[in-house]
């Protein structure tokens, strides 16, 4: 489903994303894990066209995407959620939804006519049941809540139905119990959808126990990859990352 090929995007003397080769097969969740300023932000800017890489190549669902913008990437079917929630806020929740549902139908000009389409609300309001958000239909985005925000967030994302989903730290700024709330939420969504679905974590309890394959960026190279035991048991990433008590602190 996404080929990522020899990437590498560099700023000023520092490479950001080193020479990185890594594939994606269809339907799969996945984890990007590393310390900070390990590229991974970087990684799914390059594939979303928010920024062009230097070298390699992007192939999405076969086809060459390198250096396309962000809209366009869109269009063809990667969504991405954010480590900061990216709403409109001064728009309720149904609002904002449907928008996103028409912006992605190309049917926006309506707008200027009438709001929106029975076919746009109906869309808007299944995505806010699978989000549990429907009880805040009427509420304006900005009121929301940090976790609803979150929620909010990839409900927009899921709006212009991806075939691959990019989830930018999903947990950032919430409390143990909403973690582990929104990750459920998240499993259950790829589950429903089947899309491929890759997100960037710090908590590897998380990650050890959600994604089926974790990929690991250290200094904008790949430095491992495998299953969440593969990677917990990897002494080059015991060193660089994860640090000689984690099993201890796990247990």
């Amino acid at each position: 489903m996404l080929k990522i090929e020899n990437l590498t995007k560099s700023f000023g003397g520092v490479v950001a994303t080193n020479d990185v080769t890594l594939h994606f097969e269809p339907a799969t969740l996945s984890a990007i894990i590393g310390p900070n300023g390990a590229g991974k932000t970087t990684f799914f800017n390059l594939i979303t066209g928010g920024l062009r890489p230097d070298s390699g190549r992007i192939v999405f669902d076969g086809e060459d995407i390198t250096g396309y913008d962000s809209q366009t990437t869109v269009r063809r079917g990667i969504g991405r959620a954010f480590q900061v929630a990216n709403l409109f806020p001064e728009f309720t929740v149904r609002e904002a939804l449907t928008i996103a549902v028409l912006s992605h139908r190309q049917q926006t000009a309506r707008l200027t006519v009438q709001f929106s389409t029975v076919k746009a609300h109906t869309r808007a309001d299944e995505i806010m049941e699978m989000f549990g958000l429907q009880d805040r239909a009427g509420v304006l985005s900005k009121n929301l809540s940090h976790g609803d925000q979150k929620l909010l967030d990839i409900a927009l994302a899921l709006a212009l139905d991806p075939k691959v989903l990019l989830l930018d730290e999903p947990t950032a700024g919430m409390g143990p119990e909403e973690r582990w709330k929104m990750m459920d939420m998240i499993h259950k969504l790829w589950q429903d959808e089947r899309m491929t679905l890759i997100f960037i974590e710090h908590d590897m309890d998380i990650v050890f126990k959600i994604a089926q394959t974790v990929r690991v960026l250290c200094y904008g190279k790949v430095l491992a990859e495998g299953t969440p035991a593969d990677i917990r048991s990897d002494p080059e990433v015991v060193k660089a990352y994860l640090g000689e008590n984690f099993e201890e602190m796990a247990q």
